[in-house]
């Protein structure tokens, strides 16, 4: 069992940074290759960034390309999620999961889940 916990979230203004960390317990993170989702109240879940055990890959969505970056120290048994140019459609529930499958942007996919860290972005 691998235990995911988000932090990081917090309020910032439009054009603003955040870092989000995703540490784990329980069991290390490496063998999995780790993704980042978002989701806003009564809407499914939004692929944000994935990125391979091996950390030789990442894989974004096309909103994010070139504001965000998704990162991993496995030492640390930690995954992050550097982001940039904070726009106010931005604000969500950011949730770090880990999965056996990379590249994969499906939800289903993602075998352990963290509870998420809440994002807001003003105006």
């Amino acid at each position: 069992q691998v235990h995911l916990v988000e932090s990081g979230g917090g309020l910032v203004q439009a054009g603003g940074s955040l870092r989000l960390s995703c540490t784990a317990s329980g069991r290390t993170i490496s063998p999995y290759a780790m993704g980042w989702f978002r989701q806003t109240p009564g809407n499914e879940r939004q692929f944000v960034a994935a990125i391979s055990w091996s950390v030789a890959r990442t894989y974004n969505n096309d909103y994010v390309k070139g504001r965000f970056t998704i990162s991993r120290d496995n030492a640390k048994n930690t995954v992050y999620l550097q982001m940039n140019s904070l726009k106010p459609e931005d604000t969500a529930v950011y949730s770090c999961a880990a999965t056996n499958i990379f590249p994969t942007t499906a939800p289903m996919a993602y075998t352990y889940w963290g509870q998420g860290t809440q994002v807001t972005v003003s105006s």
